[in-house]
């Protein structure tokens, strides 16, 4: 089969596609056949071999997020689940190809009324923002700063804070950016000068920057905020320790829950999504060859929304 191989660490020129030995349903299992294929920030960095959380060891297939068609069950596994349309995680390797074998428990069905892109698109990133949404306790009347919200998990932040009743502040880097920051009540530029004082004091804020950025706009939380830390985009985590957070009478969110309810957190984003309540922007599509490129246009901060390869 297809699929694009992370055989060192370095650039966005290290994805190399080639071939890999097909896999097989084994028992308990699924085979999928992958049409689109989730990216993340944070697979960038661990195609550098960036210092973090989350490490992989080449040689290995890259990426987690596939939406696909069911094309075989394993022995143990309902048959009725062949054809199907399903999103589902590869748990953290093996998802930059055109099949993927996994639990069949992983698998989440897409309802009818979804297009296949748009619940990839939400696997990930719908399953982050309505957790951190929950986590959060954002409630109606709330001011609720999101970073980053120009972007994949940002865009979803916005619109389920706005659901939950708050007046949601939109931070992006860049007049450009900022310009494709989608229903927030304001938005401002986190590359502008004392930029926090055009925020004004909030309640939530969502931290998917990290750094500066994340450590300014933990200034801007009143006492009995609440600040979601869930990404570091910046390279590095908001410099912002517990001490800091009870000294200022803020509450720092740091997961967003357990697996059973990552699961319902998933369910309930693909729900939203095929209700129309809840919208991703896919801001760009590369082919499954063309990783490398969809890498660096990441990197570049150029992309809006979510980057999705196409199988």
């Amino acid at each position: 089969m297809r699929a694009v191989w992370l055989r060192e660490f370095g650039g966005p020129e290290v994805l190399v596609p080639g071939e890999a030995p097909d896999p097989v349903a084994g028992p308990g299992q699924v085979l999928v056949e992958v049409a689109f294929v989730n990216t993340t920030f944070v697979e960038t960095q661990l195609r550098a071999g960036a210092p973090g959380p989350f490490r992989v060891t080449p040689p290995v297939i890259p990426g987690n997020g596939v939406g696909g068609v069911i094309s075989a069950v394993g022995e143990g596994v309902d048959p009725g689940l062949a054809g199907q349309r399903v999103v589902t995680s590869t748990g953290g390797s093996g998802g930059y190809a055109q099949r993927v074998a996994v639990a069949a428990t992983a698998v989440f069905p897409v309802p009818s009324s979804l297009e296949l892109d748009a619940a990839v698109a939400v696997l990930a990133d719908g399953r982050t923002a309505t957790g951190l949404v929950h986590a959060a306790s954002v409630r109606p009347g709330d001011r609720v700063l999101v970073e980053a919200a120009a972007g994949g998990v940002g865009g979803l932040l916005v619109q389920l804070a706005k659901a939950a009743g708050a007046v949601v502040i939109g931070a992006a880097g860049g007049p450009a950016k900022v310009a494709r920051v989608l229903g927030a009540d304001a938005v401002v530029d986190y590359l502008a000068p004392d930029w926090v004082s055009e925020v004004g004091p909030v309640d939530v804020v969502f931290d998917g920057v990290g750094g500066p950025i994340g450590a300014a706009a933990f200034g801007a939380l009143r006492r009995g905020g609440r600040m979601a830390v869930y990404g570091l985009a910046s390279g590095s985590w908001a410099e912002v320790s517990e001490e800091d957070a009870a000294a200022h009478g803020v509450s720092l969110v740091r997961s967003i829950g357990s697996p059973a309810e990552l699961r319902a957190f998933t369910e309930s984003a693909l729900a939203e999504a095929a209700a129309g309540r809840l919208v991703p922007v896919i801001g760009q599509r590369f082919p499954l060859e063309k990783a490398a490129d969809a890498h660096a246009a990441m990197e570049s901060r150029a992309t809006v929304g979510k980057t999705l390869l196409v199988a």
